[in-house]
């Protein structure tokens, strides 16, 4: 009579498979280490994938916010708008180039337009400006009274003009702080020194505060009178009705409301201008929230295709990983019979490769992030500009880097588990 004795099933504790995976971790890096050169030149192509990645992505936000922030100082509840575009022969000659803003357009627009909240006008031209010996040439710029809350702008020394000066056409002017420094000297007190600007002596009265540049024009590199003074000395009344002026900026209560203004600054400029349904402005407004969104956009997509197309070497680091570990395992085709001699299943096999090969692009990312990490910390040191590394863009170098390194190793784990151990042993 036949007895079966059913044994108790044992099972592998929590304790056990953590040392197991351990144990695997161990033997793959053994065996990479006793080839370093070897790994150190696979892991070289997801190195430098996983580093361009990183630092592009940081330099290019690093970039959008140094860019944000120039373009918030100047305002984003800032509209400006410019006179429409003058024809000649039928070619446009570029906005600005027709007088059809007036001064009295913006005295309406601060009365009649309520989500206007500072409106100020201003009228310019390029020009000399000589204090003794020294001539520099610089631009012209003709404000009125609003021109310092519109602008958000302060002043280092002395004062700003007063509304009998504005009244008068008075002879006084407010320099730029580049041209403070060119006619008198770095750190030096203008106040109370006299200029000539085209034959015409000017009184220094004050000196304002850096602003940095707007586009490609110097704020700094100006020198400011009364707009009055601007259009009777130095360009002379050349509008129909009133004088023109180049531009006029008009302050919104907060950025939501530039939209509101700049939907009632079109009627009542198309009104004044007595334009027809049928007829196009003639004029144009520039919304710096818009600017805003569309620079954003702009950076965010070129950061994307420069990602994209860093990317690629991430996919040669694959398949370089990939050809590394085919060779492991013709190389190491014995080891792998004597292996499963002793009793190490299929599975094994497979988990010791494709850990290799995991091992192999992890360590790869992780040193490429390091690296794109300082790339980016250096260039944001040397260029000026705020130094960014968001934590989705490491999270995703090293989820990047696993995938690289699972999908690398399969087909070479795979032949490794499926060797026949009778075969292996038999090879040389």
């Amino acid at each position: 009579m036949t007895v079966f004795l059913r044994l108790p099933r044992v099972k592998t504790s929590k304790r056990a498979q953590t040392v197991s995976v351990l144990e695997i971790i161990t033997m793959a890096a053994e065996a990479l280490w006793s080839n370093k050169l070897r790994t150190g030149l696979t892991m070289l192509g997801v190195i430098i994938g996983i580093a361009s990645v990183i630092a592009i992505t940081s330099i290019g936000q690093g970039v959008q916010k140094a860019t944000e922030q120039q373009i918030q100082a100047l305002g984003t509840d800032v509209l400006q708008i410019f006179p429409g575009s003058a024809k000649t022969g039928g070619i446009s000659q570029g906005m600005g180039s027709s007088s059809t803003l007036t001064w009295e357009d913006a005295k309406a627009i601060q009365q009649q337009a309520p989500a206007a909240k500072v409106v100020s006008a201003y009228l310019q031209r390029p020009g000399q400006v000589v204090y003794g010996t020294v001539n520099h040439s610089t631009n012209i710029v003709g404000i009125d009274l609003n021109y310092l809350e519109a602008r958000n702008t302060h002043l280092t020394q002395g004062r700003f003009f007063t509304s009998e000066e504005m009244d008068n056409a008075k002879s006084v002017a407010v320099l730029g702080s580049t041209v403070g420094d060119e006619l008198f000297g770095s750190g030096k007190n203008a106040v109370g020194e006299q200029i000539r600007i085209q034959r015409n002596i000017y009184e220094v009265i004050g000196v304002f505060e850096k602003k940095g540049s707007e586009g490609s024009m110097d704020r700094d590199d100006q020198v400011f009178i009364p707009l009055t003074n601007m259009s009777s000395r130095i360009v002379g009344n050349n509008a129909l009705n009133g004088f023109a002026v180049n531009g006029i900026y008009v302050k919104v209560g907060n950025q939501e409301q530039s939209a509101t203004a700049q939907f009632q600054v079109v009627n009542l400029l198309r009104l004044r201008h007595n334009l027809s349904p049928s007829q196009s402005d003639d004029f144009s407004i520039k919304n710096r929230t818009d600017i805003v969104n569309t620079f954003t956009t702009v950076v965010s997509l070129f950061t994307v295709m420069v990602v994209a197309i860093a990317s690629i070497s991430l996919l040669v680091g694959g398949i370089g990983i990939a050809n590394i570990m085919l060779v492991s395992v013709v190389e190491r085709t014995r080891e792998i019979g004597i292996r499963k001699a002793v009793g190490a299943t299929n599975s094994a096999i497979l988990n010791q490769f494709l850990t290799e090969s995991i091992v192999i692009a992890t360590a790869g990312g992780g040193i490429g992030i390091g690296i794109g990490i300082a790339i980016a910390f250096g260039s944001a040191m040397t260029l000026h500009f705020p130094f960014v590394v968001s934590l989705w863009s490491v999270v995703c170098g090293v989820g990047l880097s696993f995938i690289v390194g699972l999908l690398a190793g399969v087909i070479p784990a795979r032949n490794a588990a499926q060797l026949d151990p009778i075969a292996a042993l038999r090879s040389d």
